[in-house]
């Protein structure tokens, strides 16, 4: 029976009710009004009109009350039901089903929610099989992977992680996956290091060394953050990062080999180049007999070429120092001005031999001493001034001085030459590398050691430059 068969049922009830009664009520009523008050039969025929009135109004009350209860319930029970079924399905409880078989109407309606409460059944039973099945797929790509790798979430949860990350790491799968690698940290070193390196970003990071499958290997360690945009937002939200162990083992000890082949050369070479150098001395002594003009350029030609090789060793053997991490730092008081007239001294002869005029600038006042290895600084100074002395114009002129900056000493050098094109500012201090188009000769280590001796004394070393202005160097060190 349909909702409006219901109320139509109920309105006809009530309706004919109310018939009958006023009916009765009428019927009596002429029936009294035909009967004389003084009669006999008036007293009964009122009471029975008042009995029929009584019964057929109580009946009628009885019966509309019973609607009156029966109807709402019967709309409201179905409803109830089906608003239960919608939330059932809303907390994905696919598996409800409605039986309204006592309402035409809601019977359709519990029809229709069942065969989609069994289409969403289907639909998650498949979707779930595709995400388990996308999940192990991932998983087989991930562990698949040779490298180490480590899945964050953004509160730094370990989401994934394969098993070579599970061997270098020292743990065990079901003891990590979705727990804070911050709280894992507190008892594993290596997992503690590379956590500090991800909260840190921008500082240089060193490979690590690391003893896995009984031998060292070295890793490099590379962050990834992992970022999304939504549907219908512009903004991206990170929703973790991803950290990657390269193994750089075999380039390690590639660069090792190569360090060690170097310092071999360059030890080998200096005897060679010694022994050109005396025999050199011995030819220009006027004493066993004079050179000719063709002999003395050739003379001179072997010794700047042999200077310029045994220049060339000593950066390789610095180099070799610096990468080895044997260079020995023995710091002294020493005076700045100590320091600048070393360099000076040095290059007086190159100086004088393009006309290069140098120009000390140096305080007035006390400046504080410097507290530093003075043949390596010297060395570093030497350099600079070295090159500006080469990139400058003949007749031209450089500067090389000192000042205080609070609790700093800057040594700096200063040419006017054609200057060093910005883009090329950080790469000048990488080893062998020179500015494209450059004609002066040169190894490409000087600036490289020259930043490592700085740096080994906890100072700076930059370059402020454009085309056609000229270079500074500056020299950053702690008084």
């Amino acid at each position: 029976m349909n909702i409006r068969t219901k109320l139509f049922l109920g309105i006809g009830i009530l309706a004919g009710l109310i018939i009958l009664l006023v009916t009765i009520s009428v019927v009596n009523l002429q029936i009294l009004t035909v009967t004389e008050p003084d009669s006999p039969l008036a007293m009964p025929r009122l009471q029975s009109a008042l009995i029929w009135v009584s019964v057929t109004g109580g009946i009628c009350v009885l019966i509309g009350l019973t609607f009156l209860v029966w109807l709402p319930r019967s709309i409201d029970r179905p409803v109830k039901e089906l608003t239960r079924g919608i939330l059932e399905i809303a907390n994905h409880n696919y598996g409800k089903r409605l039986d309204l078989k006592g309402n035409e109407e809601f019977r359709r309606v519990a029809d229709s929610f069942n065969k989609m409460a069994e289409q969403l059944t289907k639909y998650r039973a498949s979707t779930l099989a595709d995400i388990l099945s996308a999940k192990k797929f991932l998983e087989a790509i991930v562990n698949s992977i040779n490298d180490p790798i480590i899945g964050l979430s953004r509160e730094r949860e370990i989401l994934f992680i394969n098993n070579e990350a599970l061997n270098v790491l020292n743990l065990k799968r079901e003891n990590v996956i979705r727990e804070s690698a911050e709280e894992l940290a507190l008892k594993n070193d290596l997992l503690r290091r590379l956590i500090r390196e991800l909260v840190t970003p921008g500082e240089k990071k060193e490979p690590l060394k690391i003893y896995a499958d009984n031998k060292e290997s070295y890793f490099q360690a590379f962050y990834i953050p992992i970022k999304n945009v939504e549907v219908g937002e512009d903004e991206w939200q990170n929703l973790g990062d991803v950290i990657l162990l390269k193994n750089i083992t075999e380039f390690k000890e590639l660069d090792s080999a190569k360090t060690t082949f170097i310092s071999t050369i360059s030890h080998e070479l200096k005897t060679p180049i010694s022994a050109i150098m005396m025999s050199l001395q011995l030819l220009e002594d006027k004493r066993v007999g004079s050179l000719n003009e063709e002999q003395e350029q050739l003379s001179k030609s072997i010794k700047e070429n042999s200077e310029r090789l045994l220049n060339i060793t000593g950066e390789l053997l610095n180099v070799t120092q610096v990468e080895t991490g044997k260079l020995q730092i023995m710091p002294k008081i020493t005076k700045p001005i100590e320091l600048i007239e070393y360099a000076i001294k040095a290059n007086r002869v190159q100086a004088d031999r393009f006309n290069i005029q140098i120009e000390v600038e140096y305080p007035e006042g006390k400046i504080p001493k410097l507290f530093v290895d003075s043949e390596k600084i010297a060395w570093v100074l030497t350099n600079l001034l070295s090159n500006a002395i080469r990139y400058s114009k003949e007749n031209g002129r450089v500067i090389i001085g000192a000042r205080q900056d609070e609790e700093y000493i800057e040594l700096y050098v200063q040419d006017f030459g054609k200057g060093i094109d910005p883009r090329y500012h950080q790469s000048i201090f990488d080893r062998y590398f020179r500015v494209p188009g450059t004609k002066v000769q040169g190894s490409g280590l000087g600036l490289s050691i020259s930043k490592d001796f700085v740096e080994a004394h906890g100072g700076t070393l930059t370059v402020e430059s454009d085309l056609g202005k000229g270079s500074r160097f500056v020299m950053k060190l702690k008084a």
